[in-house]
């Protein structure tokens, strides 16, 4: 009877064993293979960098639709990032320093990777998720940027994912041979595509890290946020994510990075393979990738497939995703080049608006030259990026169907002589987002590491519950067309009516031509 205890015992301990084994973060099964990662000097997060989503788009499969990875034997080692995708060299410039950028090398077009971080201690749990899509205007960008790591994320027990996606010519470029071969009469939102891909792999392999893969959100900046509001638009997103973070980019309002039409998009690349001698798409995937680089505007394209419709229409037909949302912008989003005194600014005006000059005046007034200057960056903010998002929470929260959180970043980043101008320029919140401050080499003061934590922990409990507010946190009422409250992130972060909503009407109904 003992012995007979004892063996019991024996295959009960072994198999606890292979059990915890199988659980365990150290080795993790995708269905690729298995891969291995790192752990943080606390011990207490796992980190996997440079995962293979899909298939290297490159030679034949350049312009094409992403494809499987092609499985693998043993373990995988992920501890280290892949090449940013093909682009141009990453040049500081204004206030973007290396910790806005990616890496200088390598760079390649076998891009199609992805980082996770995971506090989770086993497979077994189904914390939520969070996938962040990154900036760049379409044309750069990548997974490894420092302000993208997501260590400080995943202590809050958010399972967080950055992907890499095509940019530039490569993943935005549509001609009449590839709409042909594509199966789907359409062509060039191959960029799109891959961050679907990803979506498609997370929901197949995140539950292996400790994630849910039914409490998706999926998060952006700028054209990231751009790439939120298509996916959410897109029909094939649905199912892929359950909430949307978009900090200062969507595509409701004509603008600079608006959708084009498959017709204009296949025009535009038939006259890009004229000027490089190609007569055929044969030829074009022959081309060195160093030769196609910088050869193409880059925009997500109305291609019938992706996308159906332009953005807004999709959502007037109620076609979109309907999730919650958290968004908004930046005081100081803008990108202007030289600033006109208050004169010069008052007759641009008159001769751009006519007789809707005095009503453009008095929201965007000129009674000094520091006032006048001041509006122009207001002026280039809410065009590019606060009618964009502005108009998004008011369409969504009209409906009813999913709440919106809307806020405004005020802070003005504290910063040497050389970089104070910028106040809380385009980009500034998301190391306060994602608790990266540790990243950028500025003199931070105690109010911006009580703000990184605080608007870390409200993204946090967002990707989670859907609901950023919590315990210990400035309350955030969900943003409705009626009193228009938005969560003024600053110093003191609290909910405020809108300060600027007749200005941003004025401008919504400008841009609109109404």
């Amino acid at each position: 009877m003992k012995i007979y205890s004892l063996l019991i015992l024996s295959i009960f301990i072994s198999c606890s064993s292979l059990y915890a084994q199988g659980n365990s973060l150290d080795v993790v099964k995708t269905n690729a293979g298995l891969i291995s990662g790192s752990v943080n000097a606390d011990g207490n997060v796992h980190i996997f960098k440079g995962i293979p989503f899909a298939a290297p788009p490159v030679g034949d499969l350049r312009w094409k639709e992403p494809q499987p990875v092609k499985p693998w034997e043993g373990i995988k080692k992920c501890n280290a990032f892949s090449a940013s995708p093909m682009q141009g060299k990453p040049n500081e410039f204004g206030v973007y320093t290396r910790e806005f950028l990616i890496p200088y090398e390598p760079i390649s077009e076998d891009c199609l990777y992805l980082n996770v971080w995971t506090n989770a201690t086993s497979s077994a749990e189904k914390k939520a998720v969070l996938v962040y899509i990154y900036g760049g205007g379409f044309g750069s960008g990548g997974a490894a940027v420092p302000i993208y790591d997501g260590e400080a994320t995943a202590k809050k027990g958010v399972v967080f994912v950055v992907i890499n996606y095509r940019v530039g010519i490569f993943g935005f470029y549509s001609h009449p041979e590839l709409t042909k071969e594509s199966g789907h009469n359409a062509s060039g939102n191959y960029g799109l595509m891959d961050q679907l891909a990803a979506l498609k792999w997370v929901k197949q392999n995140i539950k292996n890290f400790g994630g849910d893969p039914d409490n998706v959100t999926i998060a952006g900046q700028s054209a990231g946020s751009m790439s939120v509001n298509c996916l959410v638009a897109s029909p094939l997103g649905k199912g892929l994510f359950q909430k949307a973070i978009a900090e200062s980019g969507a595509s409701f309002i004509a603008g600079p990075f608006g959708g084009t039409t498959l017709q204009k998009a296949e025009d535009d690349g038939v006259k890009v393979a004229k000027s490089l001698g190609a007569n055929s798409i044969a030829e074009m995937r022959s081309k060195p990738a160093a030769e196609l680089v910088n050869k193409s505007q880059s925009r997500p394209i109305i291609d019938g497939y992706v996308l159906p419709a332009a953005i807004a229409q999709i959502f007037a037909d109620n076609k979109e995703n309907h999730v919650p949302l958290l968004t908004g912008w930046n005081e100081d989003d803008a990108f202007v080049g030289k600033l006109k005194n208050a004169e010069d600014y008052k007759k641009e005006v008159a001769g751009q608006y006519g007789d809707k000059a005095p009503v453009f005046l008095k929201h965007f007034p000129a009674g000094t030259d520091a006032e006048a200057e001041r509006s122009q960056i207001n002026i280039n903010r809410d065009q590019i990026f606060g009618i964009q998002n502005y108009t998004w929470a008011n369409v969504q929260s009209t409906k009813g169907k999913a709440k919106v959180y809307l806020y405004r970043f005020t802070r003005r980043l504290p910063a040497t002589a050389d970089f104070v101008k910028y106040g809380a320029f385009h980009t500034g919140e998301v190391a306060y987002a994602y608790n990266n401050l540790k990243f950028l080499n500025r003199p931070w003061e105690p109010v911006d590491q009580e703000l990184a934590t605080t608007i870390s922990t409200y993204w946090a409990n967002f990707a989670k519950t859907g609901n950023p507010n919590g315990k210990g946190l400035p309350v955030w009422p969900a943003y409705n067309t009626s009193d228009n409250q938005v969560m003024i992130l600053g110093e003191k972060p609290a909910a405020q009516s809108l300060p600027d909503k007749a200005a941003l009407d004025f401008m919504v109904n400008q841009m609109s031509g109404k």
